[in-house]
């Protein structure tokens, strides 16, 4: 208790607590118990170790950017634009004049009203090696479990046929049968991060990666972010926007006070600087779903892929809740007939569905992001949502960062254009709490900024023909919290996933 106490003004302690600490100097000088005691409490509210001396071992900060792909010129062109104020937690948002509107249904590619022609284009693709599955498997599930860090992707979260399977067990599964069914290999991808990338390995490899008879590869993550200290603008506007609830008054000066010390820390710390001074790990972030398909170029599996299946035209890629989604032909006929760079899978919207949706901005259709609408409101006026589930034409994605598949080989050309296409997305602001754990058993707790750039935001780009494709929630439902697992099976969607699986 005694270091509580010592770190708050004097002012703020009751009668009784300024007793407790007299009788406790009392003590230390007395009585032989307390030998050392006062020693001890100094241990407990210093640190025994600076964190920032971590950051130069092997394996610190350094080291680890370098591994994990950092990209230093991206880094400063974020930091240039966060000082100047063309970026940050405002800027996030669309202007508030952006015309929005929800979609026209005339804009979407019915499957409902697709031809059979569609179902049997779609079929002689798989048949002939031309489709492949990538699923994102690099994110924690905070959501999943309310704040702690889990791998998401090896929970086992649902019994079918008497066993608790996984999440990658199941969509493996889903693979294996559309293999077996058309007598084809199947390549299965699942990208990692510096967050996920091991256990994942670890799981598949003790479990012979669930026999599954075709390949099964690993994109790990080449993308990380360095967290900066906040703008003191980002402060003010997080904590204004942030619902907080009306405290007492004495509370209330407890945490006017807190917000006033991190203003001055920012200030003192330079606002934009990197933050460097906890364990390396807390000092990166990962930096959002848009760059997992880069992240193929960057690290060569798309390269060892297109080598070993050189008809490959087509990648299905999905969020690894996205449990339903699998290689429907009658879909990837739609998107073949089309002949669209992407096409994005969409359900109808519900109440408990957040996060954007499909929108017509200024008149023309596009995907947005939850934290992008200009007003909170403007999100139920939406009747579809984002599934993330997205059919790509391979050597279309590659045009569109200025490659060809002979330039996979080239490093310096695919860094180009990849920082080329992410200077004309959006860059998300958002403000991160972190702990930094010190002395015997202390922490405190610092926001940080972070940056990401998401896949949706691909529909922006007017050079980018895209197209949206209605499914039915049952392929499109993402499962984002436990919760949702009783709806699930009571409206089918346990037995939907469950026909289009084959265990092995």
């Amino acid at each position: 208790m005694v270091p509580g106490l010592l770190r708050k003004p004097s002012a703020e302690l009751s009668s009784t607590q300024r007793m407790e600490l007299q009788q406790f100097r009392n003590f230390s000088k007395d009585l032989p118990q307390f030998d050392g005691m006062v020693s001890q409490v100094f241990n407990q509210m210093f640190p025994t170790e600076d964190s920032s001396n971590q950051n130069e071992k092997p394996g610190g900060i350094s080291d680890l950017l370098v591994k994990h792909g950092f990209d230093p010129a991206q880094h400063e062109s974020i930091r240039s634009e966060l000082k100047a104020g063309r970026i940050g937690l405002a800027q996030n948002r669309l202007p508030v004049s952006t015309d929005l509107r929800d979609i026209d249904t005339a804009t979407l590619i019915s499957v409902a009203d697709s031809k059979e022609d569609d179902r049997d284009c779609g079929l002689e693709s798989i048949r002939s090696g031309q489709v492949a599955v990538l699923t994102l498997a690099a994110g924690v599930g905070s959501r999943w479990t309310q704040g702690a860090g889990v791998v998401k992707a090896i929970n086992p979260f649902c019994r079918f046929e008497g066993k608790h399977r996984s999440f990658i067990e199941t969509h493996l599964a889903k693979s294996r049968k559309v293999s077996r069914n058309l007598d084809v290999d199947i390549p299965h991808l699942f990208t990692t991060s510096y967050l996920t990338h091991q256990a994942i390995q670890e799981h598949l490899d003790d479990r012979h990666y669930y026999d599954y008879f075709s390949s099964v590869y690993l994109s790990p993550g080449k993308t990380i972010g360095l967290r900066m200290i906040p703008t003191v603008r980002d402060l003010r506007f997080h904590w204004e926007e942030t619902a907080q609830q009306q405290l007492d008054e004495q509370a209330q000066k407890v945490r006017d006070s807190f917000h006033a010390a991190m203003l001055n820390w920012a200030v003192q710390s330079g606002e934009a600087s990197d933050y460097l001074d906890n364990l390396p790990n807390q000092c990166l972030h990962p930096v959002g779903h848009w760059y997992e398909v880069p992240n193929l170029l960057k690290n060569g599996i798309l390269l060892e892929l297109l080598k070993k299946h050189p008809s490959l035209k087509y990648l299905m890629m999905h969020n690894i809740d996205t449990l339903g989604a699998d290689l429907d032909p009658t879909i990837l006929g739609c998107h073949i007939r089309n002949g669209s760079v992407l096409s994005f899978e969409v359900i109808h919207r519900r109440m408990e569905d957040r996060g954007g949706g499909l929108a017509l901005i200024d008149g023309r259709p596009r995907l947005v992001e939850g934290l992008a609408l200009p007003r909170e409101e403007d999100e139920f006026r939406l009747s579809y949502y984002n599934s993330m589930t997205t059919w790509m034409d391979i050597d279309q994605v590659l045009e569109v960062f200025g490659l060809k598949r002979q330039d996979l080989e080239d490093r310096r050309k695919i860094e180009l254009g990849i920082r080329r296409i992410a200077k004309r997305l959006p860059t998300y602001i958002t403000i991160k709490d972190v702990k930094k754990r010190w002395g015997h058993g202390q922490e405190d707790i610092f926001p940080v900024t972070q940056f990401e750039k998401l896949w949706s935001d691909m529909t922006l780009l007017p050079d980018l023909d895209c197209r949206f494709i209605p499914v039915s929630r049952m392929r499109g439902q993402q499962l984002k919290e436990p919760h949702q697992l009783d709806g699930w099976f009571r409206d089918g969607s346990a037995q939907f996933v469950a026909s289009r699986t084959d265990w092995g």
